[in-house]
C-alpha cells in the first residue's frame, strides 16, 4: 500500500505539473519559485528517452525583427523552452504533434519567438540563451543551448588602407581592420570598383588578417583599392587607397662620338644618351648624371706645299745648257693640301748664246746675225719693263679703290711717333731720352693716369711734349689717314636724343643695350659723374645673423644673398664682398679667358648650414655649343682650381647661367671667377663701346677717347671712375658690339670730321687693335685716343662719327654731336643700373617673398606627391631643368629653389611670375600676387616679433 500510495502520488504530481507548468507563463515562471514545480527529471522506467530530431540554432536579431527558435523530439509527450534558466510560458509556445510512420512514435515540435526587447532587457554574465526540454513517460531530455544576439555593424573602419608609392617589383601591403560587428564582418577587396580575384592571381594574397598583400608590384597593379566589410546587417566601404607603381629612369647606352664640328682647327665633339632604359613612369626619378658629354677635338688643317730654294746650276752640257731643280718640300703638302704650282726644274744657255747657233761653231756665224739677235733682246727687255710698270699702276689703283669705302689709306704704324695727344701718359724709363725713337715699339704696360688736363703754355714746350715719349700711342697698330672730304660744313646745335625708353634698365634686358632717354626724362634715369663712388668703395660690408640678408656692390652687378637660417642663432658675422681690381691673379691656360670680375666674399672661416647665392655678371653670349664655361676658385695666391663646369652635374654647388649673370649656390666663402674657353669661331664676347671727350686747357686741341670694354656693370664702372678723375664727358649712349672669337682684329675710325672747322692729327684717323688685346681686355680697359684741333677758337661745336668694327664681324657707328665749351657742357649722363640704389639689407626686408608664405610653400612642396607636384615641378616652373640632384641633397629643396629665385629677381621682385607658377602647379590656395604691401609689412612685422626683433 505504501508503494502504491507513492506511485499514485508520483503520477498525480506529473499530471499536476503538466497542467500547471505551461499555465504559469514566462513572466511568472521566470521570476518566482514556481519554477520548481517542473522537475528536471522524472524517474523513468527502462526504455527509450526522448531524443531531439531538431535542436534550436544560434540566431541573430536583425534590426527589430524577432527570431524563431524550433525544436523537434520523439517520443515526446510535451516540449517546452527554458530561456536563461526560466521556463517560457505555455502561451508563448506553438506546438504541433505528429506520428512517425516508420516507428509509430509520437513526434512533437515546438517553437517560440524571441524579440529584440527581450534580449536587450536581459543583463547576465553571458549571452541570451534558450534550451528545449522534452518529456515522455520514460523521462526528460534537454537540447543544446542556442544563443540569441542582436546583430549590428559599426560605420567606421578601425583602420583604413593607406595609399602607397612603390617601385616596380616591390612589395605592397595594404592594411584593413573592418568595423566592429556581430556577427564578425567578412572582408572583400576592390580594385577600381571591381572585385579582386585572389584565386586566379597567385601574386595577390588577402588571407592574412584582412590585409591585401601584393608580392611583386607590376605596373598593372596601380589603381584605387577599397576594403569592403559586410555581415548580415550591413555593408561598409573604407576610404580608397591610391597605389602608384613607379619606374625610375635608366640611361640608355652612349651614342657614338659625333664628328668634330670644325673641319680645321680646334672644335668639339659630343655624344649623348637618353633616359629611356627604362623611361621614368608615374613620377619615377629621372636619371642622374649628364645626358651629353663634350670633349675638345682638333682637326688637322690642310697644308699647301711650298717650293724649296733652287739648287745650284749644273755643269754646262754639250748643248751649252745647264739645269737647276727644286722640290715641293718647304713644306710638303699635307692633309689634302695643294701641290706646288709651277715647274720643278728649269734650264738656260750657259754661254749667253756664244756657244753655238744652229749647231754651228761660233767662228762660222755671220756677225750681222749676232747684231740682230742683240737688238731683239734689247727691245724685249724694254717691252717687259713697260708691262711691269703698267701692272704696278693698275694694282695700286685697284687697291686704293677697295679702300675708298673707309676714306683712308693704310700706312706703317711707325708714323705714330708724333701722333695723337691723350691723357694717358707713359712713364719715362731710365736710360731713355726724352724724345721717342721712331724705331721703338710703344709699351702699354707702364701707363700712368694724371688727374687733370695738361696745360701747355709755351708753343715750343707743346711741340716738345707732342714729340715726347710721355705720350701713349697704342703698340702694334695700323693707322688709317682720312683722304675723303665728302663732309658737310654746317655744324648745328647738339640735337636731343629722341626715343622710347625701355621699361627695363641695364642689365635686365637681354641685349643689355642702353636705351635712349629724352632730355626731359634725364633726371629720373641718369646720375652725375661726380656722385659716383670712388674706386676704394668697390666693396660692401654688413653684419648678418640668423635672419640672413642681402649684400650688394652698387653699379657692379655683384651681389650676395644669405638665406634665413644659414647662420646659426645667437651668432652674427661681418660679411664682406669686394671686386678685385688692378692686375688679375688669374693666368689663363690656352684659350681660356675671364668672362667677368674676380669676386671675393668672406671671411673664409664662416660656415653656413644653407647654401648662399653669389651673383657674378659676365660678358659671354651664352651658347653651350660655342662656349665651355667654368667656375674657378682661388686656393692660394695665383693658384686657381676648377670648381665645376656650368653644364655638368654636381652636388657640391650649383650654377645657373642667365644671359647677363651667373647665379651660384655655394657653401664656402672665398675668391671666385667665371672663365670661358671658346669651342668655335662663332663664340661671341659682348663689348660695350663708350666715347668720352675732353678739351685741353687754353688750347685748340680736343681729345676723343673710345673705350671697348667687357659688357659688365663693374667694367663700365671702372671706366667711369677713371674718366671722372680726368674730367671726361660722355658724348654718346654706349653701344653693344658682338666680338667674335675668329682671330680678326678691331678697327676704330673717326669719320666725317668737318674739314674747314676741325682737323685730326696726321696718321691718327684710324687705329687697329690686335685680336688678342681685345679678347683679353678684361685685364685692363682697352681704349684708343684721337686728338683733334680746331682751326679757330670760334668753333664751339663738334660733329663726327666713330666707327668701331671687327674685321669680318660686327660694326657699330656712334654719332657724336657736342659742345666743347666749359660753360655749355651738360652734366655727364650715366645710365644707372638696377643695383645703383641697392642698399645692404638685413632680415625679412631683404627678401621679396614674405617669410610666412615661404614656409607654407616649403611645407607644401617638400612633401612628395603621387602626381609629381613637388619641389621638382617647382624647379621646372622656375626654368631650373638641370642638375636637380643638387637640390635632392638639401634638407629643404624648395627653400634652396626659392633662394635661387630671390637671387635672380633681386631687381624686379616679380612675385607675379612665381604666383603664376604655383597656380599652374595647383598645390597652393592663396595667390602671392594678391598680397598687398600692407599684408607683406604685417607679415614681416609679425615675423620680427616672433624672432625678438
Amino acid at each position: 500500500m505504501g508503494i502504491g500510495g507513492f506511485g499514485g502520488r508520483v503520477v498525480l504530481l506529473v499530471c499536476l505539473g503538466l497542467l500547471m507548468g505551461p499555465r504559469g507563463g514566462a513572466g511568472t515562471l521566470r521570476g518566482n519559485d514556481n519554477s520548481e514545480i517542473l522537475p528536471e527529471s522524472i524517474p523513468s522506467a527502462p526504455g527509450t528517452l526522448p531524443h531531439f530530431i531538431q535542436e534550436p540554432d544560434d540566431a541573430y536579431i536583425i534590426k527589430s525583427n524577432p527570431i524563431v527558435l524550433r525544436c523537434r523530439a520523439a517520443p515526446a509527450m510535451q516540449i517546452f523552452f527554458k530561456c536563461n534558466g526560466e521556463w517560457v510560458h505555455q502561451n508563448e509556445h506553438v506546438s504541433e504533434e505528429s506520428t512517425d510512420e516508420s516507428t509509430g512514435l509520437k513526434v512533437r515540435e515546438a517553437y517560440i519567438n524571441v524579440t529584440r526587447q527581450q534580449v536587450e532587457d536581459f543583463h547576465g554574465p553571458e549571452d541570451y540563451w534558450c534550451q528545449c526540454v522534452a518529456w515522455s513517460h520514460l523521462g526528460t531530455s534537454k537540447s543544446r543551448k542556442a544563443s540569441v544576439r542582436i546583430a549590428y555593424l559599426r560605420k567606421n573602419f578601425e583602420q583604413d588602407p593607406q595609399g602607397k608609392e612603390v617601385p616596380i617589383e616591390g612589395m605592397i601591403v595594404l592594411h584593413c581592420r573592418p568595423p566592429e560587428g556581430v556577427p564578425a564582418a567578412e572582408v572583400e577587396w576592390l580594385k577600381n570598383e571591381e572585385s579582386i580575384d585572389t584565386e586566379g592571381d597567385e601574386n595577390i594574397d588577402t588571407r592574412a588578417d584582412h590585409n591585401l598583400i601584393i608580392r611583386q608590384a607590376r605596373l598593372s597593379d596601380s589603381g584605387n583599392y577599397t576594403c569592403v566589410a559586410a555581415n548580415i546587417v550591413a555593408k561598409r566601404r573604407s576610404l580608397s587607397a591610391t597605389v602608384v607603381v613607379y619606374v625610375n629612369g635608366g640611361w640608355s647606352s652612349w651614342t657614338e662620338w659625333s664628328n668634330c664640328n670644325v673641319r680645321c682647327g680646334r672644335g668639339w665633339q659630343k655624344r649623348s644618351r637618353t633616359c629611356t632604359n627604362p623611361a621614368p613612369l608615374n613620377g619615377g626619378a629621372f636619371c642622374e648624371g649628364m645626358s651629353v658629354q663634350k670633349i675638345t677635338c682638333t682637326s688637322l688643317c690642310p697644308v699647301d706645299g711650298g717650293w724649296e730654294a733652287w739648287s745650284e746650276w749644273s755643269v754646262c752640257s754639250p748643248e751649252c745648257e745647264h739645269l737647276r731643280i727644286r722640290e715641293c718640300s718647304a713644306p710638303p703638302p699635307r692633309n689634302g693640301g695643294k701641290f706646288c704650282e709651277g715647274p720643278n726644274q728649269e734650264s738656260e744657255n750657259c754661254t749667253e748664246g756664244l756657244c753655238i747657233q744652229d749647231r754651228k761653231p761660233l767662228h762660222e756665224v755671220n756677225p750681222q746675225n749676232i747684231q740682230n739677235a742683240t737688238d731683239i733682246a734689247l727691245y724685249s727687255g724694254l717691252g717687259a719693263a713697260v708691262i711691269a710698270v703698267a701692272i704696278i699702276v693698275v694694282g695700286v689703283t685697284v687697291y686704293r679703290r677697295r679702300q675708298s669705302e673707309y676714306g683712308v689709306d693704310v700706312i706703317d704704324s711707325s708714323a705714330l711717333t708724333g701722333g695723337f695727344q691723350t691723357f694717358n701718359f707713359k712713364t719715362v724709363r731710365q736710360g731713355n731720352s726724352l724724345l721717342l725713337n721712331s724705331s721703338m715699339q710703344p709699351d702699354l704696360t707702364v701707363s700712368r693716369t694724371y688727374s687733370g688736363p695738361i696745360c701747355l703754355q709755351d708753343p715750343l714746350d707743346k711741340e716738345l711734349m707732342t714729340e715726347s715719349s710721355l705720350f701713349n700711342p697704342l703698340s702694334d697698330i695700323k693707322v688709317k689717314v682720312q683722304s675723303s672730304f665728302m663732309v658737310s660744313l654746317g655744324v648745328s646745335e647738339r640735337s636731343e636724343y629722341h626715343g622710347k625708353t625701355h621699361s627695363g634698365t641695364f642689365p635686365h634686358d637681354n641685349n643689355r643695350t642702353f636705351s635712349t632717354i629724352h632730355a626731359k626724362n634725364k633726371p629720373a634715369y641718369i646720375q652725375n659723374l661726380s656722385s659716383l663712388s670712388k674706386r676704394s668703395e668697390m666693396r660692401a660690408t654688413g653684419v648678418f645673423g640668423h635672419l640672413g640678408g642681402r649684400l650688394g656692390i652698387p653699379n657692379s652687378g655683384v651681389s650676395l644673398l644669405i638665406p634665413h637660417g644659414a647662420i646659426p642663432e645667437d651668432m652674427s658675422w661681418e660679411i664682406y664682398l669686394c671686386i678685385n681690381q688692378g692686375e688679375t691673379s688669374f693666368h689663363s691656360e690656352g684659350s681660356e679667358i675671364l668672362l667677368g670680375p674676380e669676386v671675393t666674399c668672406g671671411p673664409p672661416e664662416v660656415t653656413v648650414s644653407t647654401p648662399f647665392a653669389l651673383t657674378i655678371p659676365h660678358c659671354a653670349q651664352v651658347n653651350s655649343e660655342h662656349w665651355n664655361i667654368h667656375l674657378k676658385k682661388e686656393k692660394k695666391q695665383g693658384k686657381w682650381e676648377d670648381v665645376m663646369s656650368v653644364e655638368e652635374e654636381s652636388t657640391s654647388c650649383y650654377c645657373l647661367l642667365d644671359p647677363y649673370a651667373c647665379h651660384i649656390l655655394l657653401d664656402s666663402f672665398g675668391t671666385y671667377a667665371l672663365t670661358g674657353a671658346p669651342l668655335s669661331d662663332c663664340s661671341v664676347k659682348e663689348l660695350k663701346v663708350v666715347v668720352f671727350g675732353c678739351m685741353f686747357c687754353n688750347s685748340l686741341d680736343y681729345s676723343l677717347r673710345v673705350y671697348c670694354i667687357d659688357n659688365t656693370p663693374c667694367a663700365f664702372q671702372e671706366v667711369i671712375l677713371d674718366e671722372r678723375q680726368q674730367g671726361g664727358k660722355l658724348l654718346e649712349e654706349p653701344k653693344l658690339l658682338h666680338f667674335k672669337g675668329n682671330t680678326f682684329s678691331l678697327q676704330i675710325s673717326v669719320l666725317d670730321i668737318p674739314p674747314f672747322l676741325w682737323r685730326i692729327k696726321p696718321f691718327t684717323a684710324c687705329q687697329e687693335v690686335p685680336f688678342s688685346r681685345v679678347w683679353r681686355s678684361n685685364q685692363r680697359p682697352l681704349h684708343c685716343a684721337f686728338s683733334l684741333e680746331r682751326y679757330t677758337p670760334a668753333t664751339t661745336q663738334l660733329s663726327c662719327k666713330i666707327c668701331v668694327r671687327q674685321v669680318k664681324g660686327h660694326e657699330q657707328i656712334l654719332q657724336i654731336q657736342t659742345s666743347i665749351l666749359e660753360n655749355e657742357r651738360e652734366t655727364i649722363p650715366l645710365f644707372a643700373h638696377d643695383d645703383s640704389n641697392l642698399p645692404t639689407q638685413m632680415g625679412p626686408q631683404a627678401f621679396k617673398i614674405p617669410y610666412s608664405i615661404r614656409q607654407r610653400i616649403c611645407a607644401t612642396f617638400d612633401t612628395p606627391s603621387a602626381k609629381g607636384k613637388d619641389w621638382q615641378m617647382l624647379a621646372q616652373k622656375n626654368s631650373i631643368n638641370r642638375n636637380l640632384s643638387y637640390f635632392a641633397t638639401q634638407r629643404s629643396p624648395s627653400a634652396v629653389i626659392l633662394d635661387l629665385w630671390e637671387a635672380r629677381h633681386q631687381h624686379d621682385g616679380d612675385l607675379d611670375s612665381l604666383a603664376c607658377a604655383l597656380e599652374e602647379i595647383g598645390r597652393t590656395q592663396p595667390k602671392i600676387s594678391n598680397l598687398t604691401e600692407t599684408q607683406i609689412e604685417e607679415s614681416n612685422f609679425s615675423y620680427s616679433r616672433q624672432n625678438g626683433l
